[in-house]
């Protein structure tokens, strides 16, 4: 190399590449408005895969503020641009023109603190807490309790306060039935394998209709071609169960309440499974559709931490343990407000198996 001549520059980058794993959501729009591009953060925020959203109207994908598609640079914070399709969605919004490409534009999208991602479990670590707390209460408290119900039993024997003994023995049965519940989250090995879903949803259907929703509609929409499912067949038939049961209680004050079942396949949907790992498919959707109130918004963004609950009785472990046992089989659970009228939506994405 002569001297004084700068040292030869490395290859270039693929800039496809460096797009695609940018680790903020990016979409690419064209001049007539139709989305062009969209990187994988953009496709786990909105729920769609690049293909599904590629030559769609940026309206159809998102709702975007006032002034986007100008020509100038367009920011707003806080800002919900959910559709039908994604339900509610607050992001910070940042839309700039693409130099040297008349009429083309990029967006970024921020998820506000609010906002759940596929792929993103809420409060995880809250949840590795309950499963210490649960643990923890199994070892610690059940054994005094069985000593205070011995005691209890022992004391109704001798004819000694009857009413009491009654009392203590009850509410000492009622502990240990809430600690069995914490102990779910210890005491469950899930052991996905390839399943057809549909004889198990059938038998959750039948659970309800015969037991705590015998009142109410229960509606199916199949997707006949739906492949086997990666799956724990106990934990799905749990999960399932828990979802239709929340469904029932929410239609209590509904005038004609109706639930939907659902399932679909959604081509090219993947989540991001860590650092050095490729990307995890989860095309299988299963949804379980109310149409009640939905949560109260003050607790919407948290209904998977534990002890959240919206009923004065609950315990807030229920949907917990959904979140749980979904990300013990690799994979998500949402919820989400959707359609005209809005509907609650219970929305499980698995792995199909190979």
């Amino acid at each position: 190399m002569p001297p004084g001549e700068p040292a030869p520059l490395p290859d270039s980058p693929n800039f496809a590449e460096l797009f695609a794993g940018l680790p903020i959501a990016i979409l690419v729009v064209d001049p007539s408005g139709l989305v062009r591009n969209a990187n994988g953060e953009c496709e786990l925020l909105l729920n769609q895969s690049e293909r599904a959203m590629r030559g769609l109207p940026l309206g159809d994908v998102l709702t975007p503020p006032p002034g986007a598609g100008d020509g100038r640079a367009v920011s707003a914070f806080d800002f919900d641009i959910g559709t039908d399709r994604t339900g509610r969605l607050r992001v910070d919004y940042y839309e700039t023109p693409v130099a040297d490409h008349d009429g083309w534009r990029a967006i970024a999208l921020h998820a506000t603190s609010g906002t759940r991602k596929v792929g993103q479990s809420a409060e995880r670590g809250g949840a590795r807490a309950v499963i210490g707390a649960a643990a923890m209460l199994g070892h610690e408290i059940k054994n005094p309790l069985s000593g205070i119900r011995g005691a209890a039993q022992l004391l109704a024997a001798e004819g000694a306060g009857a009413e009491l003994t009654t009392l203590i023995t009850t509410e000492v049965d009622r502990i240990a039935a809430l600690i069995d519940k914490m102990q779910d989250f210890t005491g469950r090995e899930v052991n996905p394998q390839p399943t057809n879903i549909y004889p198990l949803l059938d038998h959750a259907r039948r659970v309800a209709q015969t037991g705590f929703a015998r009142d109410i509609t229960i509606e199916e929409s199949f997707d006949p071609s739906l492949p086997p499912v990666l799956a724990d067949n106990d934990a799905l038939l749990q999960i399932v169960i828990n979802l239709l049961k929340n469904a029932a209680e929410a239609l209590d004050d509904v005038r004609k309440p109706r639930i939907l079942l659902s399932t679909a396949y959604r081509h090219g949907l993947a989540v991001d499974a860590g650092p050095g790992r490729p990307r995890r498919g989860l095309p299988i959707e299963l949804c379980v559709i109310d149409n009640g109130p939905g949560a109260p918004a003050d607790i919407a963004d948290h209904l998977f931490s534990p002890f959240v609950s919206s009923k004065p009785e609950g315990q807030g472990l229920g949907l917990a343990l959904v979140d749980k046992l979904v990300r013990d089989m690799g994979g998500v659970v949402q919820y989400s407000r959707e359609g005209a009228p809005e509907m609650t939506i219970f929305r499980i994405l698995l792995a199909r198996a190979q």
